[in-house]
C-alpha cells in the first residue's frame, strides 16, 4: 500500500503543440508527477542511464513509473534496499515483454556486449552473461503490481490538476490485458512476432518499429532456432504500404519518440535495392521520423552471405543518400566447412570468405552504412572453426577498423559458460575489428 503524506509538487506540462512549459502546482500526496518530461536525443553509451524521448514520470516513495505518449506503462523501477541497483530498471517493450536492465560490473559488460546495461529477458535466450532477475520477487512483483499502484495513486490524488486527471485517466485504460491485446495487434499487423532483431538494434536500445518487406530466409540452417520455416518471398508495395498505415495507427501519439525501423523478416537485404528504399522512404515519411525527439534515423536488417555478394553497387550509392545510418548484419557462422556442414549452413567457405571481403569493401567505402557478421561460438564444433573465424577478422586485415562489427552467439541456449567467456575474450583480443557477444533479442 502507498504511504500517504502531504507534499506540495510542481507539475510542468509540456504542451504538445508549443513544447514550452508551463507550471500547474497541485498538492500531490507522496509522489511528483511530471508530464511529457523531455528525455535524451541521443541514445549514449554512458555508465547512467540516460532515459530518451517523451514521457510521463511518477516518482514516490517506493516506485518510479516512467509512461510513453499514449500513456502506456513503459519503464519501471523499485527504489529503497530491497531494489538491488538505483541505475538497474526495468523495461516493458512494444511486444509485452519485461527486460531488466542491470549494470553487471560495467566495464565487463561493456567490453562484452558494447552496452554498459545487460538485458535479462523473461523468455529463453543466448545470455551467457545474465543471472536470473525475474526470479526476485521485488522485480517480478513489479512487472505485475504497477497497475495496481497506478490505481492506488489515482484513487488519493483527490486534489490533481486537470491535466494529471486526464493522464492517469488514460494510463488506467491501458490495463496488462489491453496491452497485451495491443501487441496482438502488432504481430497481426506484421505477420507474427519478430523472433529476433539485428545484434545492431543496441544502438537504439532495440526501440525500432518493424516493418516486414519480405518473409522467411534464403538458408533453413539447421542450428538455427529463432528464425522461422517459411520459404523467402517479398513483399508488394501494396502490402508494405499498408503495413505502414497501419503501425502508424497502432504507434499514434507515441511515434515521436521512435526513429528507428527494422525491415524484416530474416533476410530483408534479399528483397532488392527498390523495395528496400522504397520501405524506407516511404516508412520514414508516414511515421515523421525527421520530427521525432530522437537524433538521427538509423535503419536495421538482416542479409545472408548470398544476397550481400549478390546485391548491387547501386544500392548502396542509393542508401547513402538517404538520411541516417544504415545497419545490414549478415550471418556467416564460420569459415570453416566442416564446420559450416556440421551447423547445417547449406554454404560454401568460398562464400563466406566473398562475403566478408564485400563487407569490408562496402565499410570502407559508404559512411553510413555499416555491414556486421555473426559467428558461432561452440566447443563442440570442428577444431579449424576459430582458426579460420581468426583468419578473416585478424590476419586478413592489415590494421583495425572502427566499423564492421563481430558477433558471437552460443549454439546452445543454456547456462553461463565460463570456458566459453574466455574463447570470446581471447577472439576479442586477437581481432581487428569491434568484437562482442550477439544477445538475441525479440520483439
Amino acid at each position: 500500500m502507498l504511504q500517504l503524506i502531504t507534499k506540495v509538487a510542481s507539475l510542468h506540462r509540456l504542451t504538445p503543440i508549443t513544447l514550452t512549459p508551463m507550471n500547474s502546482p497541485s498538492k500531490v500526496q507522496n509522489c511528483r508527477i511530471t508530464l511529457e518530461k523531455k528525455g535524451g536525443s541521443n541514445y549514449a553509451k554512458l555508465s547512467y542511464p540516460i532515459h530518451c524521448g517523451m514521457f510521463t514520470e511518477i516518482i514516490s516513495d517506493s516506485f518510479i513509473l516512467h509512461f510513453n505518449l499514449k500513456s502506456e506503462i513503459l519503464r519501471a523501477r523499485g527504489k529503497g534496499a530491497n531494489w538491488g541497483h538505483p541505475h538497474e530498471w526495468l523495461k516493458r517493450t512494444q511486444g509485452n515483454d519485461w527486460i531488466y536492465y542491470s549494470t553487471g560490473g560495467y566495464n565487463g559488460v561493456f567490453e562484452a556486449i558494447g552496452e554498459y546495461y545487460l538485458p535479462n529477458f523473461d523468455y529463453q535466450t543466448n545470455n551467457l552473461l545474465g543471472g536470473h532477475p525475474f526470479s526476485e520477487s521485488t522485480i517480478s512483483g513489479l512487472t505485475i503490481s504497477w497497475y495496481q499502484l497506478l490505481t492506488e495513486l489515482a484513487e488519493n490524488l483527490n486534489d490533481a490538476s486537470k491535466p494529471v486527471r486526464r493522464f492517469l485517466d488514460r494510463a488506467l485504460t491501458n490495463t496488462p490485458a489491453c496491452l497485451a491485446e495491443k501487441a496482438k495487434r502488432l504481430q497481426e499487423i506484421i505477420g507474427g512476432r519478430t523472433s529476433v532483431l539485428p545484434p545492431d538494434a543496441r544502438h537504439v536500445d532495440y526501440n525500432l518499429i518493424p516493418l516486414t518487406i519480405a518473409e522467411g530466409c534464403l538458408h533453413k540452417c539447421r542450428f538455427c532456432k529463432v528464425k522461422n520455416a517459411s520459404s523467402f518471398s517479398s513483399k508488394t508495395t501494396i502490402e508494405i504500404g499498408d503495413q505502414i498505415g497501419r503501425l502508424k495507427n497502432l504507434y499514434s501519439e507515441d511515434l515521436p519518440n521512435y526513429n528507428a525501423l527494422f525491415l524484416g523478416e530474416h533476410d530483408a537485404l534479399q528483397a532488392g535495392g527498390k523495395l528496400i528504399c522504397f520501405s524506407i522512404e516511404e516508412a520514414y515519411r508516414q511515421f515523421g521520423f525527421a520530427d521525432s525527439h530522437i537524433a538521427e534515423h538509423k535503419s536495421f536488417f538482416f542479409g545472408s552471405a548470398t544476397s550481400l555478394v549478390n546485391s548491387p553497387e547501386q544500392l548502396f550509392v542509393n542508401l547513402e543518400k538517404l538520411p541516417g545510418m544504415y545497419y545490414i548484419n549478415i550471418g556467416l557462422e564460420s569459415a570453416d566447412q566442416d564446420s559450416l556442414d556440421k551447423l547445417g549452413k547449406p554454404i560454401s567457405v568460398s562464400l563466406v570468405q566473398e562475403a566478408f571481403r564485400r563487407m569490408q569493401e562496402i565499410n570502407d567505402r559508404y559512411s553510413s552504412i555499416e555491414v556486421t557478421a555473426n559467428f558461432i561460438m561452440d566447443d563442440q564444433l570442428p577444431a579449424n572453426h576459430y582458426p579460420a573465424i581468426l583468419e578473416l577478422i585478424r590476419e586478413s586485415l592489415v590494421h583495425t577498423k572502427p566499423k564492421g562489427s563481430i558477433y558471437f552467439s552460443p549454439l546452445t541456449f543454456s547456462q553461463p559458460s565460463r570456458a566459453r567467456l574466455f574463447e570470446f575474450n581471447r577472439l576479442k583480443i586477437l581481432s581487428r575489428l569491434p568484437t562482442f557477444l550477439y544477445i538475441i533479442q525479440r520483439l
